[in-house]
């Protein structure tokens, strides 16, 4: 019986990846001195997998910032607009193109701008997306996997697997850039590049080749389905002496089952953490030659695992087909794990029982393999922290339980109909035609981020802290009121994460020290992990609004964080429905909301960016889902007046199919990201005739490159093309953190520039 790992995490137990990229892009250190961190975070993955046991050993999964953009760069669909890069690029200057498509390019007299981003299917781990043109070509242009598989095998030997994107996959999570083709029909074009790439591995000394297809997990058409059967069948027969593995994950395959296991490739993996009612399907229907890998082991959460559970199911596949065909695996890559529990040291011990991280899930894998040979000790020490966990009371609040099952119908909604209430905002606020706002937090510049760590290391006393932290709000709401910001926000600068700093002040939350997962690029997080029942004991904003409120004459937001999306980026309970969990938060929330309005706060700002990214990559899921998350939003925001406007932000998200949904909010003005599709994503609000106002960004904050004026007026013309000017906002696409503050203070200025010619030149008949 074999055992497998799909992908692990690449940032390095210190993250040391982001801070050798950020050093890169900075010009502080070298493509060679780069390249020596990612050479030993990769070495150093590849060993901790080999002494783990592991016999199939992923390599290629390593990437500076997206594995997708790395397909990319492999097959040369560079877009046109990167040409002036491209013909730059000598040696192994690819990394400032690949960068260049992921980030933006601003110098040497040109302006750039970066490739889309969205989220990789359901997960909070982003990807740049594929840009396709009718007449495509594909060709091997970055040969970067071919070395990074040879040096694999130096270590590894037979255990070294290269993973690839499928190229079905690869097609459809990408988008047409122009009209009149469908990206699908590439695939002819496309497969011939993927059989020289395979068979160059093969010339290497690969025997297994990983080929990640998460799309077969979705709704498919007969055209698509077309399209992996022919890819397959083309490759089996250009392909020969490699061993390929089709990898599926996040959901079940359902409908896809007959063609996934009847595809021409020597082992399928499914994921029996998100589907674990597919095995029945897939043993009935796996040939005889068929090797079946399971992933059992949870890859997106930080739970044990329930050996017993795990090994009913291994031992179903291996009863029907031995277990020279079954293979055991965790359900997905583990990037979206954190690195390794033992560097947990301030953890509560009982909690931690109940734990593992990406390295303590390949024990698991390990473990589970031991077992099924006859050695039981790990299953009884199993076995006891599941019910310690399961017993706990640190777990189990009876009074939350309570006011969840409590909750009506008029828990979730507004006292009167936006359009009562919009009239008594603009009576209220007096705000001008485009009124311009950020979405709420300005940048975390390195003397905020060490007086926060010297605070938490005792360095500096509260009093200290907290008159450091005034400044810094009082000089951003002076700034804000001199460029003409009409919404003004606090900055945010007591606030590590927009999610860790909320979980940090509820019951039922705890937090790491280092489980830091990627989200996109250099960009890392370190989700809080809900342990338990989830209750707000205290006030969590309310000192903060309100002293930045008596700052400034102008409105003044508070800011919240969604419950859908603290659940979302969180590690979450498996022990109860993600629904309850939710409600639990939003109860939390609601008071917040509340106690904000009592303070005066009129403005009130739930961010909720990841109430898509939620959404099960089934249709058939969705309705259900959909119905709880809004309900939990309209929770938290439905406890106040008609003049408190409820804001919301939402990033990443292709709104046509739950426009219906995003509008049952009923949030008085949402915010979305739209810069980087030109306003594209705009057009499913213009033809549903969104109701309420909306915000669509018109900076990109994940990059480097400031807009133009000129740039953001366009954007608002094609915005008031399509939704009426008295219900559009201006701001960036979201929140600024994670900017440097000379590009953030000139494309802001740019932006409130942009908002005043607007109300000059845009005609404006239909604001009537």
């Amino acid at each position: 019986m074999l055992t497998q790992n799909l992908g692990y995490p690449r940032i390095g137990g210190q993250r040391q990846l982001k801070k050798a990229c950020e050093q890169y892009w900075a010009g502080k250190i070298d493509r060679n001195e780069l390249n020596q961190v990612a050479r030993k975070i990769k070495e150093e993955n590849w060993q901790t997998q080999r002494d783990a046991g592991i016999d199939l050993i992923p390599c290629n999964d390593f990437s500076f910032y997206d594995q997708v953009l790395d397909m990319s760069l492999l097959l040369g669909v560079i877009p046109q607009r990167y040409s002036a890069v491209l013909s730059d690029v000598k040696g192994n200057k690819e990394i400032d193109l690949y960068f260049a498509m992921a980030r933006g390019y601003q110098k040497d007299g040109l302006d750039i701008t970066a490739m889309e981003m969205t989220k990789w299917l359901d997960t909070n781990y982003h990807y740049i997306v594929p840009e396709f043109t009718a007449d495509q070509d594909f060709r091997v242009f970055y040969e970067n996997i071919f070395a990074e598989h040879y040096a694999a095998k130096q270590l590894l030997g037979s255990k070294a697997k290269p993973v690839l994107l499928g190229p079905v996959s690869y097609l459809l999570l990408g988008k047409e850039k122009e009209a009149g083709f469908e990206r699908i029909d590439l695939i002819k074009k496309l497969v011939p590049v993927y059989i020289e790439i395979i068979n160059r591995l093969k010339q290497q000394g690969a025997e297994w080749v990983q080929l990640d297809e998460p799309c077969l997990v979705l709704d498919l058409s007969k055209k698509e389905k077309e399209a992996f059967d022919l890819a397959y069948r083309s490759i089996a027969n250009r392909v020969s002496g490699v061993k390929l593995l089709l990898a599926t994950y996040f959901d079940a395959l359902a409908d896809n089952t007959a063609l996934a296991v009847n595809l021409p490739v020597t082992a399928l993996h499914i994921d029996l953490v998100r589907a674990p009612e597919q095995l029945e399907e897939v043993l009935a229907l796996a040939p005889a030659h068929l090797q079946l890998s399971l992933g059992v082991i949870d890859g997106r959460n930080v739970w044990k695992n329930d050996y017993e559970k795990s090994l009913h199911q291994i031992e179903k596949a291996v009863g029907k087909l031995g277990a020279d065909r079954t293979i055991i695996a965790p359900s997905c890559s583990l990037l979206h794990s954190p690195i390794d529990l033992d560097l947990e040291t301030a953890l509560d011990p009982e909690i931690k029982n109940w734990m593992a991280f990406a390295k303590q899930k390949l024990k698991e894998v390990s473990d589970l393999r031991q077992i099924i040979k006859g050695n039981d000790e790990a299953l009884h020490i199993n076995k006891q922290a599941i019910e310690s966990r399961r017993s706990s009371s640190k777990v189990h609040q009876q009074q939350v339980k309570d006011r969840v099952a409590a909750i009506t119908d008029a828990d979730a909604s507004r006292l009167s109909a936006f359009p009562i209430r919009q009239q008594v905002q603009h009576e209220r606020f007096q705000l001008p035609l485009f009124p311009t706002t950020t979405i709420g937090s300005f940048p975390q510049t390195d003397d905020i981020r060490q007086l926060r760590a010297n605070f938490k290391k005792g360095a500096l006393s509260s009093a200290q802290y907290e008159k450091a932290i005034e400044q810094a709000t009082i000089d951003s709401i002076r700034w804000q009121e001199e460029i003409g910001i009409d919404v003004l926000v606090h900055g945010e600068f007591e606030r590590n994460d927009m999610v860790e700093y909320f979980g940090e002040q509820l019951d039922g939350f705890l937090f790491t020290k280092n489980g830091w997962v990627q989200s996109y690029g250099s960009r890392c997080v370190k989700p809080p992990v809900i342990f338990g029942d989830v209750s707000r004991p205290n006030d969590m904003t309310v000192r903060w609004s309100r002293f930045a409120a008596e700052q400034t004459d102008r409105p003044m937001k508070g800011m919240l964080t969604g419950p859908v999306t603290i659940l979302q980026w969180s590690f979450v309970r498996d022990d109860q429905p993600r629904e309850v969990t939710t409600n639990q938060i939003a109860l939390a929330i609601r008071d917040e909301v509340v106690a904000l309005e009592q303070a005066g706060i009129g403005v009130v700002q739930i961010d909720e960016p990841a109430i898509r990214e939620g959404l099960p990559l089934r249709i058939a899921k969705r309705p259900h889902y959909l119905d709880w998350a809004v309900k939990a939003f309209r929770i938290s925001a439905s406890g106040v007046q008609d003049r408190t406007q409820i804001h919301t932000h939402m990033c990443y998200s292709e709104f046509n199919d739950i426009i219906e949904h995003i509008a049952a909010m009923d949030a008085d003005v949402i915010t979305i990201e739209t810069s980087r599709s030109q306003m594209e994503l705009l057009q499913a609000f213009a033809h549903f005739e969104y109701p309420n106002e909306i915000g669509p960004g018109v900076y990109d904050i994940h990059s480097p490159r400031v807009p133009s004026t000129e740039e953001m007026v366009l954007l608002l013309e094609k915005a008031a093309e399509l939704l009426p000017a008295r219900n559009l906002w201006v701001n960036p696409d979201c929140g600024l953190k994670t900017r440097k503050w000379p590009e953030t203070k000139a494309a802001l200025e740019n932006m409130v520039a942009a908002a005043k010619q607007a109300r000059e030149q845009i005609n404006v008949e239909n604001i009537i």
